[in-house]
C-alpha cells in the first residue's frame, strides 16, 4: 500500500514487497505557479536563455565577451569623469587669477612684479637684433665726419635657413643729402665690414646732426628688411679722440623723418555759398628727385569725403627748381554740412616725361589733422570767407597715408548726379 513520507511534499509509492526499488518523486506544485516568483523576471530569464541559445557561441565565450564590454564601458566613464574633474580645476584657477588681476589698478608700479628668470631670457632672446661695432671721428680742418663700420655680432636671423644676408646703410640726418651702402655679406650673422664713409659737415651743422646706421637683410627678388639701427645724436659725442664702440641694434623707427621741404598756400570758406577755395602759392627746399640736382614740381590738391577720395584737381608743372612759385587757384563745391566730414590732401610730386611721377611729400588738413594743420583748418572755420595762408612741413606719403587711412571705393551717389551726390 502506498504510504506519504510525513516530511516531504512530493508523493513517494512506496512498494511494500520490497525497500530497493527507486523511488519516483511526483511534485505536488509547478514553479510556475508559486506565488514568490516575479513572472515578468521568469519571462525575462527565458528570452535571455533562448536568445544565448541561438548564438553559436559557447557559454563561456558569450559571458566572457559581455565581461569585456563591461569593462570597457567602465574605463570610458573613469575617463570621462578625471577629464572633467581636470577642467573644474583649470575653471578654478582661472577665476582665482582673474581676481587676483582685478586688484591691480594702473598706479601700480613694475616694481612690484618681478618676472621669473625664465620669462626675462624668452624676452630678451626675442627682442634681440644683434650688434654693431661702429667709429666716429671727425676732422674739424677739412670739415669731414667719417663713419667706420667695422662688424656685426649676433644679427637676428630674417632667412628662412637662420641666416641672414646683412649689408648696412649710412646717412646723416636731417640733410640725408648721401646714403652710403657696405658690401652685402651672404648666409652669415657675424660679418666683418671693415668700410669707411666720409660726409662733408661743418661744426655747426654737425652738432645738430644724428649719425644713422641701418642693418638690411638682402632679398634679391623682394623688399630688403631691416634687421636693425642704431642713432647717434653727435652733439653727445667727445670729439677730442676716435670713438669705437659696441652698441645693440635698435628697432627701427616707423618713419624716417626726413626734410622733404615746404610748402606755403592759403584756405577760404564761404559758408553761404558752400565754395571751398585753395590757393597753391609756393614751396621751398624740396627734395632733388632729378639726376641733375633738381625736380619738376607739381601739387596735386585733393578732397576726402568720409574717408573716400571725392575730387581733385593739380598745379601746373615748374621745370628743373626745387623753390617752385605756383600762385594757381581752385574752387570746390562742399556744403556746410560736408566741410565737417572733408579732408584736404596736398602732395607735391616730381613730373617725369617717361616714368611714373615720384611723390615728393604730403600733408592732409581737416578735422582728423593734428597740430599745425588742425590749426590752419580751425582757423580757416573760424574766420569766413576770409584766406588764412600758412607754411607747411611736408611729411613722407607713407606717414600721411598710415594717419588718414582712405577707402578705395567711392559710393555710387557720389559718382552719379541724379542719385542725390554732388557732381565729380
Amino acid at each position: 500500500m502506498p504510504t506519504i513520507h510525513p516530511n516531504s511534499t512530493t508523493l513517494r509509492v512506496i512498494h511494500p514487497n520490497s525497500t530497493t526499488l527507486p523511488v519516483t518523486d511526483y511534485p505536488t506544485t509547478s514553479p510556475y505557479t508559486n506565488s514568490t516568483v516575479n513572472p515578468f523576471a521568469v519571462a525575462a530569464v527565458d528570452f535571455i536563455n533562448n536568445l544565448l541559445n541561438k548564438i553559436p557561441l559557447p557559454r563561456w565565450a558569450i559571458y566572457a565577451i559581455f565581461v569585456a564590454g563591461g569593462l570597457l564601458i567602465l574605463l570610458c566613464c573613469l575617463c570621462i569623469c578625471i577629464k572633467c574633474c581636470c577642467k573644474g580645476k583649470k575653471k578654478k584657477k582661472q577665476q582665482k587669477e582673474n581676481i587676483n588681476l582685478k586688484g591691480a589698478d594702473g598706479k601700480t608700479t613694475t616694481a612690484l612684479v618681478q618676472p621669473d628668470v625664465a620669462d626675462v631670457d624668452y624676452g630678451s632672446a626675442k627682442r634681440q637684433r644683434g650688434k654693431l661695432l661702429y667709429s666716429l671721428d671727425y676732422n674739424a680742418a677739412q670739415s669731414e665726419l667719417t663713419v667706420g663700420i667695422k662688424q656685426a655680432n649676433n644679427l637676428k636671423a630674417m632667412d628662412l635657413g637662420g641666416t641672414s644676408d646683412p649689408y648696412v646703410k649710412v646717412h646723416i640726418r636731417p640733410d640725408k643729402s648721401k646714403t652710403f651702402e657696405t658690401k652685402v655679406f651672404k648666409s652669415t650673422l657675424n660679418p666683418t665690414f671693415n668700410e669707411q664713409f666720409t660726409f662733408q659737415i661743418s661744426k655747426s651743422s654737425l652738432m645738430k646732426s644724428t649719425a644713422v646706421m641701418k642693418v638690411f637683410d638682402f632679398n634679391r627678388f623682394s623688399k630688403h628688411e631691416i634687421i636693425g639701427e642704431i642713432r647717434v645724436q653727435l652733439c653727445n659725442v667727445d670729439w677730442n679722440h676716435v670713438i669705437e664702440e659696441w652698441q645693440d641694434l635698435a628697432e627701427p623707427a616707423k618713419f624716417e623723418e626726413e626734410n622733404l621741404g615746404e610748402i606755403c598756400f592759403s584756405l577760404r570758406y564761404v559758408p553761404t555759398a558752400a565754395k571751398l577755395t585753395v590757393v597753391i602759392l609756393e614751396a621751398k627746399n624740396l627734395k632733388s628727385m632729378d639726376i641733375g640736382g633738381a625736380s619738376d614740381p607739381y601739387v596735386k590738391v585733393q578732397l576726402a569725403l568720409d574717408k573716400r577720395k571725392w575730387r581733385k584737381k593739380k598745379t601746373s608743372v615748374k621745370k628743373k627748381t626745387l623753390n617752385p612759385y605756383y600762385n594757381e587757384s581752385f574752387t570746390f563745391d562742399v556744403s556746410f554740412e560736408q566741410i565737417q566730414r572733408v579732408n584736404l590732401v596736398i602732395s607735391v610730386w616730381d613730373h617725369d616725361a617717361l616714368t611714373r611721377n615720384d611723390a615728393m611729400g604730403k600733408i592732409f588738413l581737416g578735422c582728423d589733422a593734428a597740430g599745425n594743420q588742425l590749426r590752419h583748418w580751425a582757423d580757416m572755420l573760424s574766420n569766413p570767407r576770409r584766406p588764412v595762408a600758412q607754411w607747411h612741413s611736408l611729411l613722407t606719403a607713407e606717414q600721411v597715408n598710415a594717419t588718414l587711412v582712405l577707402k578705395r571705393k567711392i559710393p555710387l551717389q557720389n559718382k552719379l548726379p541724379f542719385l542725390g551726390g554732388p557732381p565729380t
